[in-house]
């Protein structure tokens, strides 16, 4: 199962590297291909998580969720 989530705020790559670990930490998540460019985190799950975990784990780290 794969999730696309669009992420505003993330700069350089210790910006990807930080949003990678804090998505990475969950257990449902296999991988997580997250890209400042573009933007957005590809994240790959072998069990259902929901959007509202992800949204926070994300917005805690100090970026902002917006699709």
């Amino acid at each position: 199962m794969e999730k696309t989530i669009k992420i505003n705020g993330m700069m350089c790559p210790h910006c990807e590297a930080t949003v990678k670990k804090c998505l990475e930490a969950f257990p449902q998540v296999t991988s997580a291909e997250v890209s400042h460019e573009k933007g957005t985190a590809v994240i790959q799950l072998n069990a259902e998580i929901s959007d509202a975990e992800l949204k926070k784990a994300i917005e805690d780290k100090g970026y902002e969720v917006v699709g």
